[in-house]
């Protein structure tokens, strides 16, 4: 206090009237004039001389933020850590200085921030202008006190900057900004801005700037990959992403929404959304569990099942493409994203049996429907319950718990809560001598919502198990191991199968990457509500989502692979760079075989046919059995084929 001057002092004590108007830092004219009106009675009532006024009155507005600038775009994750802390800490968190390390890289959050923010905006932009978020009368004689009077209470939103439209004509407009700048707009600036007319459809070019802008709107400006200004809008959609290691489940970047400001729902973790066909590896590998391989083959054809609860008493599920191709192999009907196939495999075997092993990739019970819907990705799932189940194909079967503080330190630096996560730890000697065969998860190891979703106090005792007090990991202690929870030669044909998809199926422009070891699913649901990618490699699991939170259609053509993988590419693109190739080698116990690209079953020397196809072992000699009694009688199929 003793190094504040008597106009500093007074500038403090100004705001505590109305500390919103008066703010120095955000309406530096009126806290001037509160500032001078309180040296004027300090004055009056002989607090301060004659002398000391004016050397005050004369004296600028020099404050600034004083607290530390923010190195990362992470408010999502902010939060989620200010409620961990308090649930492990109490009270105190807020006030003993205690100074949290969390597990996210800050190169990686800030990726994942441009790529959510990037897609989003594309995403609204191929949808039209809504037009401008206000409109005020401007007098002929407005000037910059009247233009800062209108924007006071518009803030700058993930770099979309508002300003009012102070003057229009045929080739550009003025617009005058928040930051007293003044900054044209041409007819390039505003070409994007075909009019919305809704989901699916917009109106023609804009001809002029003119059809486009009036004096007094009140409109969003960035600039441009070139630096030049352009028009914007805030997008009404919404998307998150989550990112964590499957190694242990530590969370690597984290998006909850386009930005913090405007909404502090955190659908990372929060939402309960469907998957649509980003859930159909869940479907496959329990099914691979049941002797199906990808080379099996299942009808894709129309269906039509009882269902009392429409009014034609009939379920009659379709493809995305209402197209149909007839009996194709499994490796063919993931790439392609078929629904009658899911369908189909998830009756032969069973709804029962399939509910209860999706339960071991970390999803509830309740959140499974238990009918053959389940097929076509209607269970309720978040980002991060997504990322971590397609955590256990990235790390050979283990079932990894997310978290994301890694470590607490008191104000001296002594650590008060270190993490202690489970691990896959697969090439471990605890791991190795560990002979117990993968299999559901016990409960304490699989909660229902790993990082509840952070939300809740509850949230701590899952995400990390403490180590207290920190010196306990020194010395030779084994790991936490994870529980193994898929076969790892099950896994490695899953993965398989999406490394297809990436390659040559509805993924495949994250060949663009130029990586070899990614793989991945796309996922659409109904009307297009829910857009999604989730994919990963040895090093990342990353799940994206993109909708709207009234669960609005996001519009025709807008599938997974439109909305959602651009995003995804985007974040893993620069996450990985640089970084080599990460991925499962193949398991003992699986082996490659020539199979007939007709059949799927094993093919003889010399068919023109054959095409290589991997398979575990112990399949093989009742494939060939199989391919032997349908050269005998080729009108012999399994049932499951020509349902």
């Amino acid at each position: 206090l003793d190094q504040l001057s008597v106009a500093e002092c007074a500038m403090i004590a100004s705001t505590f009237q109305l500390p919103s108007v008066v703010n120095p830092i955000n309406n530096p004219k009126r806290g001037l004039m509160r500032r001078n009106w309180v040296l004027g009675q300090m004055l009056a009532n002989r607090y301060i001389t004659q002398a000391e006024y004016q050397q005050a009155i004369a004296e600028p507005n020099n404050a600034f933020p004083h607290e530390p600038p923010i190195e990362v775009d992470a408010p999502y994750l902010a939060e989620m850590v200010r409620l961990q802390a308090l649930d492990r800490l109490g009270n105190d968190a807020l006030t003993e200085g205690y100074v949290i390390k969390t597990t996210v890289q800050s190169a990686r959050q800030q990726s994942a921030v441009d790529a959510m923010r990037a897609g989003l905006i594309d995403y609204d932009r191929r949808h039209g202008w809504r037009g401008p978020e206000d409109h005020q009368e401007l007098a002929e004689n407005a000037g910059n006190e009247d233009f800062d009077r209108i924007l006071s209470s518009y803030t700058d939103i993930a770099g979309l900057r508002p300003g009012v439209v102070t003057g229009v004509g045929a080739s550009d407009a003025t617009v005058y900004l928040s930051t007293r700048e003044q900054v044209q707009l041409g007819q390039d600036a505003v070409a994007w801005a075909k009019p919305y007319v809704n989901e699916t459809r917009v109106g023609a070019p804009p001809r002029n700037v003119a059809a486009v802008l009036k004096r007094g709107d009140i409109i969003r400006v960035a600039r441009n990959a070139k630096g030049e200004w352009e028009l914007a809008q805030i997008p009404k959609v919404q998307g998150a992403l989550a990112s964590v290691n499957p190694e242990d489940g530590s969370l690597q970047a984290l998006v909850g929404g386009f930005n913090f400001l405007r909404s502090k729902f955190n659908r990372a973790v929060m939402a309960a959304r469907q998957p649509g066909s980003s859930f159909k590896p869940y479907i496959y590998s329990a099914a691979f569990e049941r002797g199906f391989t990808p080379a099996s083959i299942v009808n894709d054809a129309p269906l039509a099942l009882p269902d009392p609860s429409r009014p034609d008493g009939l379920w009659t599920p379709s493809n995305d493409d209402d197209k149909f191709d007839g009996p194709i192999r499994l490796r063919e009907a993931l790439v392609k994203s078929k629904n009658l196939v899911s369908v189909r495999l998830l009756d032969a075997i069973g709804v029962r049996y399939a509910r209860d092993y999706v339960t071991r990739f970390g999803f509830s019970p309740d959140a499974l429907p238990p009918n053959l819907s389940m097929a076509l990705g209607t269970a309720s799932v978040s980002p991060m319950g997504m990322a971590r189940g397609y955590a256990v194909f990235a790390n050979g079967g283990y079932l990894v718990t997310p978290y994301f503080i890694s470590e607490i330190d008191d104000r001296d630096g002594k650590p008060v809560y270190v993490a202690n996560p489970a691990r896959a730890c697969r090439t471990c000697q605890e791991r190795l001598l560990d002979t117990r065969p993968p299999g559901p998860p016990s409960s304490s190891a699989a909660p229902a919502n790993p990082v509840a979703a952070a939300g809740t106090p509850a949230a701590a005792a899952t995400t990390g198990g403490a180590v207290l007090p920190a010196d306990a990991h020194e010395g030779n202690h084994p790991p936490t191991l994870a529980p193994q929870v898929i076969d790892v030669r099950n896994d490695f044909l899953v993965t398989s199968l999406m490394k297809d998809v990436i390659r040559r199926g509805t993924g495949a422009a994250a060949m663009a990457l130029g990586r070899d070891d990614l793989a991945g699913k796309t996922g659409s649901t109904n009307e297009h509500r829910d857009a999604w990618f989730v994919g990963f490699n040895g090093d990342l699991s990353t799940a994206v989502w993109v909708g709207f939170d009234d669960f609005g259609s996001l519009g025709r053509g807008e599938f997974g692979a439109k909305a959602a993988l651009p995003i995804w590419m985007d974040y893993m693109g620069a996450a990985l760079k640089d970084r080599p190739s990460s991925t499962l080698s193949m398991p003992p116990g699986i082996t490659t075989v020539q199979i007939d690209r007709s059949s799927g079953l094993p093919s003889e020397p010399g068919n023109p046919n054959a095409m290589p196809e991997m398979f575990k072992v112990e399949d093989v000699d009742r494939l060939r059995q199989q391919a032997t009694q349908q050269q005998e009688d080729p009108d012999q199929q399994h049932a499951y084929d020509i349902f």
